[in-house]
């Protein structure tokens, strides 16, 4: 029957082209990196996602993103595709004031443009995917909310920090905290769904792959926080909403708490590019050597950074002013302060901190120094020995009349500020960390930003930013019970942490303990682990601006170790990550000229370790500290030699428990 037969054509045909409609609709895109080894795959149609597979195999699966505006609308549901461009770079950059001297930058690129005045760009380097949202629009509007999702094949362990504070399921009340937390290690499926945690974080891919889950370029946008999330193997994003009310409090009432958000993230008032989300994929040594934060971050703004002066610290705080062998009261005063500052020339240690105590009061007006103190006096007695005064600030105090205390203390010859108790990463709280290195460089000022996340790229576009905080640092060892396993924390730093960027840590103790015999003690602090283990964490972590934290007394009376300590430079012209797995040991290389320094940590458990030194060169002479034959009960015991090194065969040494390896070329 011809009719019948025509209807059956009919319906044939509709069906094709309501199949071909809906085909047309769903756009897919593969970017490949340079090396083949990564792709990501964007899809876009009813919604917008993208996975990304690794040597071929699946590690993350499709994955929803977009943002809502406040008005209503949606990038990313039933997006009308405009462009489509691709491109590819491969270049060398120069990196100073980091671990590496040059970088060179190589990936490939998609930017998807949309109708609407948005648009998706999507790099995939060798070892990283990152993608970030961008508009053209040049009308004011608000981000009401933006999905940030990562969906796993399977149930993989993850290692995170969970936020410290606030109540379970109340994510308003976990926004305000200190970025410092231990790190918890479980599959996503026994994950806290109502308790969230920063980055970064790390995703165990399995078959020997990690992927670090971060995100880049936090200016006057909030950080990113995650959680287990609704979908089987999931973790989903949590923004802090812009503060709509602060009013001084918190510690020492210099902190500024929240009393009321918004109901936005953040105001938009003229075309700009939203934070990157990155991940870093690879091996764990691959991760723990990857500088795609750094070349994902907004470059530099300072043109000439020649003024910046890296450096060493003499800290007062974490040894309490807990000095001996002289003939006055050691405390918040002007003799104390001329005494570090004596340690701290003779040793060609850069810089002394004087910390919390030499405002008036609570430090609540920095313009009001302590009648103990001369600060002048001080500053001018640190600059005849070569030495620079870097001031403590609490972050209200600084805020509240910034322009006016970097021109003051600029113009009396102070270097720098260390910025403390931020405590949040909303809108106003990142905005201000920007606002702060602009100002500071204004006036010829270097910042530690003390009290704050992960500098996720402000230590690029802004260098005058030496070190930030965000970590566990050593000062916990002040006050933590024995309980606290740092030196499992202090093995997974490299691989998680220390992939943002530089971290002020705060090393150096010289009273050093087994994991019997730690114990708190405020006034004479003690770490865990061996002296070697502290040594050794001058190579291991990054930091621009590093402390010793001990009493220039404690450091004088152990000259050996002092003398390697203020000798060890705090940027380099290479880094390589010789061995490792992530919470169980690490060997970090890096080159300052032509001297190489080589550190190794473990965690409480002991072991033996090979490592292959050709690349030092033949008839190599080396000083290596290593652990002492007792330092499994006696963490102070180590043993330093002198020796040429035979590198035609690899190179055997022991860690004790908590123990330490340092070697440095001569």
């Amino acid at each position: 029957n011809i009719s019948v037969i025509m209807k059956r054509t009919a319906l044939f045909v509709l069906t094709l082209f309501a199949a071909l409609s809906v085909f047309a609709k769903e756009r897919s895109y593969s970017i490949v990196s340079p090396s083949g080894k990564i792709e990501t795959q964007v899809n876009v149609g009813s919604i917008v996602d993208y996975e990304i597979r690794y040597d071929g195999r699946t590690v993350l699966a499709p994955s929803a993103v977009s943002m809502t505006l406040s008005d209503g609308r949606i990038w990313g549901v039933d997006a009308k595709v405009a462009k489509v461009s691709r491109g590819s770079v491969d270049s060398m950059a120069d990196s100073p004031l980091y671990r590496a001297s040059k970088l060179r930058e190589r990936y490939n690129s998609l930017i998807v443009s949309f109708k609407g005045g948005w648009s998706l760009e999507f790099r995939v380097y060798d070892d990283a995917v990152a993608y970030r949202f961008a508009t053209a629009l040049d009308k004011p509007f608000r981000v009401g909310r933006e999905q940030v999702s990562y969906n796993f094949p399977q149930d993989w362990t993850v290692t995170l920090p969970y936020v410290k504070k606030g109540v379970d399921g109340d994510f308003a009340s976990q926004f305000f905290h200190s970025f410092e937390n231990l790190y918890t290690v479980a599959p996503i499926s026994a994950l806290n769904p109502g308790r969230l945690a920063f980055l970064p974080l790390m995703v165990d891919a399995g078959e020997g792959v990690k992927l670090c889950i971060t995100d880049v370029n936090l200016n006057d946008y909030p950080g990113m926080y995650l959680h287990k999330g609704e979908a089987q193997n999931s973790l989903e994003a949590v923004f802090a909403p812009c503060p709509k009310t602060v009013v001084d409090g918190g510690y020492n009432n210099i902190q500024g708490k929240v009393v009321e958000y918004e109901d936005f993230l953040v105001s938009v008032d003229a075309p700009r590019t939203f934070p990157w989300r990155a991940c870093v994929i690879g091996t764990d040594t691959r991760v723990a050597q990857s500088d795609a934060v750094w070349l994902l971050a907004e470059p530099s703004e300072i043109e000439d950074v020649s003024w910046i002066k890296p450096g060493k610290v003499a800290w007062d705080w974490w040894n309490a002013w807990n000095i001996y062998g002289v003939d006055f009261k050691s405390g918040i005063n002007t003799r104390t302060y001329k005494y570090y500052i004596d340690f701290a020339s003779a040793n060609g240690i850069e810089y002394v901190i004087l910390d919390d105590g030499w405002a008036v009061g609570k430090g609540e007006d920095l313009l009001k120094i302590n009648p103990e103190i001369d600060m002048q006096g001080i500053v001018d007695y640190a600059a005849s020995k070569n030495v620079g005064i870097i001031l403590w600030a609490g972050y209200a105090a600084f805020e509240r009349d910034m322009e006016n205390v970097c021109r003051h203390y600029s113009e009396m010859g102070v270097k720098g500020f260390k910025v403390d108790f931020m405590d949040r990463d909303d809108c106003l709280m990142t905005a201000f960390n920007y606002r702060a290195a602009q100002t500071a460089a204004k006036y010829g000022l270097v910042l530690d930003l003390h009290g704050t996340h992960k500098p996720a790229g402000i230590n690029r576009t802004w260098p005058n930013v030496l070190n930030t905080e965000g970590v566990h640092g050593l000062e916990n060892m002040k006050w933590s019970s024995p309980e606290v396993d740092q030196m499992k924390y202090d093995v997974i730093l490299p691989f998680v942490r220390s992939v943002a960027g530089p971290m002020d840590y705060t090393q150096g103790a010289m009273l050093n303990a087994s994991r019997d015999s730690y114990r708190p003690n405020n006034s004479e602090p003690m770490s865990q682990g061996t002296r070697c283990h502290q040594l050794a964490l001058y190579m291991v972590f990054d930091s621009p601006l590093n402390m010793l934290c001990d009493s220039p007394s404690n450091y004088m009376r152990e000259k050996e170790c002092t003398d390697f300590i203020a000798g060890v430079p705090v940027v380099w012209d290479e880094t390589r990550v010789l061995a490792g797995e992530v919470g169980e040991y690490i060997v970090t290389a890096r080159r300052s000229g032509d001297d190489w320094y080589i550190g190794a940590i473990t965690c409480w458990t002991p072991r033996d370790l090979e490592i292959d030194l050709s690349f030092l060169g033949k008839d190599c002479r080396a000083v290596i500290f290593t652990d002492g034959a007792n330092a499994h009960r006696k963490g102070i015991d180590y043993r330093r030699e002198e020796k040429t090194l035979d590198t035609s065969v690899p190179f055997s040494f022991h860690l004790a428990p908590g123990g330490g390896f340092v070697l440095k070329t001569l």
